[in-house]
């Protein structure tokens, strides 16, 4: 990827993160980037184009910081390492991952097929543990994980370690 395609990307995001999809128009972007708006139509061919390149861009870094869940063998560590996930967000990708989360509700999707491979791995540790339903346990989980990310990208909890041992508490099984 050229540096005029990432500062597209990069403005795009900064702008759909702050004014929302609906809101940001292509000729926007171009201004924010310093760059033309063909420029834009050439290597993204239109607003979606650049929404798609922003969320494939999304998928390659949920990949590398799933792969280290998935991998783990010890129930437990999967459950804490689940748990952890919103905790270790790098603030500096604060704003990609609120764009993601307010794209869940400007364009009413919720895409769970990235969290199949977690879902499944805590289920596993959950079955591993003898939970009682470890698909409904699994699926809790994610469901803890979302609201925590949320939270964490919405306003930053003032003690994010004693959240984190507090949800972890909840798991010793």
């Amino acid at each position: 990827m050229t540096e005029k395609q990432e500062n597209i990307l990069s403005a795009a995001l900064t702008l759909f993160a702050e004014q929302g999809f609906a809101a940001t128009s292509t000729n926007k972007v171009a201004k924010a980037a310093g760059v033309s708006e063909g420029l834009i139509f050439r290597h993204f061919k239109n607003k979606e184009g650049l929404l798609a390149a922003i969320f494939e861009m999304v998928t390659e870094r949920t990949k590398v910081i799933l792969a280290d869940v998935v991998m783990t063998n010890d129930p437990k560590e999967v459950i804490y390492k689940i748990l952890e996930l919103p905790f270790v967000i790098n603030p500096r990708d604060y704003r990609m991952w609120r764009l993601i989360y307010a794209m869940k509700w400007q364009i009413q999707q919720y895409n769970t097929e990235k969290m199949e491979p977690v879902k499944l791995a805590a289920k596993n540790a959950f079955e591993k543990l003898g939970y009682d339903n470890p698909e409904a346990e699994s699926e809790l989980l994610l469901m803890l994980l979302d609201g925590a990310a949320t939270a964490i990208l919405l306003h930053e909890p003032r003690d994010k370690e004693a959240v984190l041992l507090a949800m972890k508490e909840k798991y010793k099984h």
